[in-house]
């Protein structure tokens, strides 16, 4: 019998598909861009510049993805806050090279931060920014605290529960009041910001142990200028805070003043998670890595300043910022002073 000899057959190879072939911004208008991405065609070009030596692949494969591309995955991810498996599927990608993707533009960027926020250096400017809102006086920043729903960590998750029951990070921030008396601008720019603190952590904490407060302590006061807080913070010589059972007509008007001027961190924050989505809905990611997400977005918010982007209509979102939740400061208040003389001065009037 004649043996025949089985020649070994090599497995078919599925042919591979490259969906995202094409430039993402291909026949949209920057009004439609904006609606996706959150920017137009320039701000996309422009962050897609600042982080592509950063991000660029180091690889001769013809369908390696473009900066462009991957600044635009992530800028979808930050505005709509979906899952990183949809916005795969939407653009035809794995949900793991989306993950990838997102690490290291939003790595690039959060080392970018010194560069967009920082404090103010035109101290005059900024306290004539402030003194146009409500004619308070010698303002060099608006501060507050805002919470981040994250879910619930597998470390420490205990303190990440804010008194709403609800995990969380609580984000401290001071923002100036560039351009908020004209209405047609956006303003309300960055210029300090934490994002490390778990939800159960008070603002006064966050405050006390944060660099903003060391370096008011060594150069702010009535002299050099003053932030502004609700009354989860305390009465510093360079903190003031509303008076809690106002009298006096000058601490009624102080109070009015007080609370119309440190409003704009309140609008700062609505503006910043009605742009970005995944501020507003719960980050399903690590504390550290919603961290960097809030940064980066911090970051984003300020770049939109300096390239004039519009303003995103209200779309029915009801942004709730909490910050401290309602808790007030009972501890030391040795600012007191400083804020009887700013009501007896500028407001008795």
């Amino acid at each position: 019998m004649a043996a025949f000899m089985q020649v070994p057959v090599p497995p078919h190879r599925k042919e591979r598909h490259f969906r995202l072939k094409d430039d993402l911004t291909l026949n949209l208008s920057n009004e439609e861009l904006r609606e996706r991405y959150r920017f137009g065609r320039e701000g996309i070009t422009f962050i897609s510049n600042l982080v592509s030596n950063d991000i660029s692949r180091k690889t001769k494969r013809n369908h390696a993805l473009t900066v462009s591309q991957m600044v635009m995955i992530t800028l979808r991810f930050l505005a709509t806050g979906s899952f990183l498996q949809v916005v795969g599927d939407t653009i035809g990608l794995h949900k793991g090279t989306v993950s990838r993707i997102v690490s290291d533009v939003l790595t690039s960027l959060c080392n970018k931060r010194d560069e967009f926020i920082k404090w103010p250096r035109n101290v005059d400017e900024t306290r004539g920014d402030f003194y146009r809102l409500s004619g308070f006086p010698n303002v060099l920043g608006a501060i507050d605290g805002t919470h981040v729903r994250i879910q619930a960590p597998s470390e420490d998750e205990p303190s990440f529960v804010n008194r709403k029951g609800v995990h969380s990070v609580n984000v401290q921030a001071v923002c100036d009041a560039r351009g908020f008396y004209m209405v047609y601008l956006l303003k309300g720019k960055f210029t300090n910001i934490n994002a490390n603190w778990p939800g159960s952590s008070h603002d006064s904490h966050i405050f006390r142990t944060s660099q903003v407060c060391t370096y008011m302590e060594q150069n702010g006061g009535w002299a050099n200028g003053v932030l502004l807080g609700d009354s989860g913070y305390p009465c510093r010589p360079f903190l003031m805070t509303p008076y809690q059972n106002p009298v006096l007509d000058h601490q009624k008007k102080y109070n009015r003043c007080h609370c119309s001027t440190r409003s704009v961190i309140e609008r700062t924050f609505g503006r910043l998670k009605r742009r970005f989505h995944i501020l507003h809905s719960e980050i399903r990611m690590t504390p550290s890595k919603a961290c960097k997400i809030i940064i980066a977005c911090a970051i984003l918010h300020n770049i939109c300043i300096l390239l004039n982007e519009p303003d995103i209509e209200d779309d029915g979102l009801v942004i709730d910022n909490d910050g401290d939740l309602g808790e007030r400061f009972f501890g030391d208040q040795d600012g007191r002073g400083v804020r009887d003389h700013i009501s007896s001065t500028f407001f008795n009037r």
